[in-house]
């Protein structure tokens, strides 16, 4: 049993040909050189990595399942398009929570990219994709399983242009403004 909140050891994006979209590696903060969890072997180096995501992909790449124990870490995945999102811990967390972290992941950043979850459009908004997983989790610790909650923290606001109404009297008027200021800083005109 895991008693730690640090519950998540990766978050991988990764396309359908086994490439690297996006991806976040988290150890423990108090014990950087120990373990990253309970059961698990360390992952420290980017060599070490790119083997295990390598690994992970050929195991996984085939929609159909959802969970899998790959090298002695517990791997949840989904399929969106040409993407597998992932969301790796230890063989010993609880599942359910894991997977509530990744569809809130997921239907968050589904909502602010508009339904259209594929790699370019990740791509083209990696910040988002970034401050999503940010707010999803935070060091390994899942802060928030909320996908509405999730993406109203990360959009933007839109700057709503049309209730500016340009007319001809506003036009005269910030020219009227613009005269007398000129007319008090460099004398009559």
């Amino acid at each position: 049993m895991n008693f730690s909140l640090y519950s998540v050891a990766a978050f991988l994006v990764m396309d359908t040909d086994g490439h690297r979209v996006m991806a976040k590696y988290y150890r423990p903060k108090h014990n950087p050189l120990s373990t990253p969890l309970p059961d698990t072997k360390q992952l420290s180096s980017v060599k070490e990595q790119k083997a295990f995501e390598k690994g992970l992909w050929d195991k996984t790449k085939k929609p159909g399942g959802d969970v899998i124990i790959y090298d002695s870490y517990l791997a949840l995945y989904k399929h969106s398009l040409d993407l597998i999102f992932y969301i790796i811990g230890p063989q010993s967390e609880n599942e359910l929570m894991l997977n509530a972290a990744l569809n809130a992941y997921l239907d968050a950043l589904s909502m602010l990219l508009r339904n259209q979850v594929e790699k370019r459009s990740v791509l083209e908004n990696l910040d988002l994709a970034l401050l999503c997983l940010d707010e999803t989790i935070d060091e390994g610790v899942i802060v928030e399983t909320d996908s509405t909650a999730i993406a109203s923290r990360v959009s933007r606001p839109r700057a709503d242009t049309s209730d500016i109404v340009i007319n001809e009297q506003t036009i005269m008027s910030a020219y009227q403004s613009v005269r007398e200021k000129m007319q008090r800083g460099f004398g009559p005109f």
